[in-house]
């Protein structure tokens, strides 16, 4: 089916006031980005909705990456047509006539946001779902649940004429809300909190801690591929490598074995939050969920939260491993995540860690350390990859 143009809609940004013009324009780059290096589209906007001028291009391919565009609400493949009631009723017919398998019921929706035009909505409803009977007598209108809805706007920009409309990914435009640095670890969780912050409008740098030899260069790779997984939601993602060997060596040998993991976790704040105020971000991010493990109880929270002053985010605190493995799935971070190449979270995980660690007793046992260097060490050891849009050769391997 040949269609002209794609339709978009946007519903959270509708309810902006003043500002809506700034989230309509980063919606639009937002589109530009993801269609341009692939398809020769027009993207332009008037008052409520966008659309993708498709000169020719596939209409399904281009639907395909629109689904990843965060603040898009839905969309239609739509034909344009002149403000003319007969060439609006010959074309709804043929589009349907075009449907395959051919429908057994529908129902015809006007909106007519033009009020130049001399019918009303229920008017034209009436009028086109008339013309479609008359010409397919096996068809049946069904106004509850019908198999097809044909839905015709009228605009001041055109008419358009869809019957399809496909939901998209909704949120916000990514760039709108700041910046935030993802903690991102090679697990299930934290890809997924990623792509919930990206949902929420931000622009998303990752960090990650490297145990090189204790973790391998295969463990590494994992994570690159999992940014590079996010970047198809919100273009370029900077990867800060740190390297957390001295750190984790040092924390075994002088801290007590039970409080191994919270003491990391603090040191991992502590270096994050340096990272985030060179990067300009605002605030960090976690794939942390209340209750799955023994660093992820509300008092292990507190005592590592209390080592830093930026905001920590945790998009994921009240859901389930199910909830977040079905959307893991569903942005296909899943199988990369699953993959058997440890991280430095998982290589030293004590038998019986502390399920309710106290911050006064976790900063005793750091005296032992000299924290501030350390730090300072691995922040200035810190390596950064931009990792972009540009396909990877994914590693499956279990080698």
């Amino acid at each position: 089916m040949n269609y002209d143009v794609i339709l978009i809609r946007y519903g959270e940004l509708a309810l902006k006031g003043k500002n809506r013009d700034l989230f309509e324009e980063a919606l639009m780059r937002s589109v530009k980005s993801i269609l341009r290096s692939f398809f020769k589209v027009k993207v332009r906007r008037n008052y409520g909705r966008m659309y993708v001028e498709l000169n020719g291009e596939d209409a399904q391919a281009v639907m395909e990456r629109l689904q990843r565009v965060f603040g898009i609400s839905s969309f239609s493949p739509t034909i344009q047509v002149e403000q003319d009631e007969e060439v609006i009723k010959q074309k709804a017919l043929e589009l349907v006539q075009q449907l395959q398998p051919q429908p057994r019921t529908f129902r015809v929706e006007t909106r007519r946001a033009d009020k130049r035009f001399p019918k009303t909505s229920m008017e034209m409803s009436r009028v086109v779902g008339t013309h479609i009977l008359r010409n397919l007598p096996e068809i049946k209108v069904d106004v509850h649940t019908p198999e097809v809805v044909v839905n015709v706007e009228i605009r001041v920009e055109g008419t358009f004429i869809s019957c399809e409309t496909i939901p998209g990914p909704g949120g916000l435009p990514v760039g709108v809300s700041g910046k935030v640095l993802l903690l991102l670890s090679g697990g299930i969780d934290s890809p997924v909190a990623g792509w919930m912050m990206m949902k929420r409008g931000v622009t998303l740098e990752a960090i990650h801690f490297h145990s090189y030899p204790f973790t391998s260069e295969r463990s590494l790779e994992k994570v690159r591929d999992l940014a590079h997984k996010l970047t198809r939601w919100g273009g370029t993602v900077r990867l800060h490598v740190v390297p957390f060997t001295e750190i984790q060596t040092a924390i075994r040998e002088k801290c007590p074995e039970d409080y191994l993991i919270t003491i990391m976790r603090r040191f991992m704040m502590r270096i994050s939050q340096q990272i985030a105020e060179k990067t300009g971000a605002l605030a960090l991010a976690t794939g942390e969920s209340l209750g799955q493990v023994a660093s992820q109880t509300l008092e292990s929270m507190n005592t590592i939260n209390s080592v830093v002053s930026i905001p920590i985010l945790r998009p994921l605190i009240g859901m389930d491993k199910t909830e977040i493995t079905e959307i893991s799935r569903r942005i296909d971070t899943y199988e990369l995540s699953i993959l058997p190449y440890e991280d430095c979270c998982t290589i030293f995980t004590p038998k019986n860690p502390v399920t309710r660690p106290k911050p006064h007793i976790a900063a005793r046992f750091e005296e032992n350390l000299d924290v501030d260097a350390l730090v300072a060490d691995a922040v200035n050891r810190t390596e950064v990859e931009e990792i972009t849009t540009k396909a990877r050769e994914i590693v499956t391997d279990l080698f």
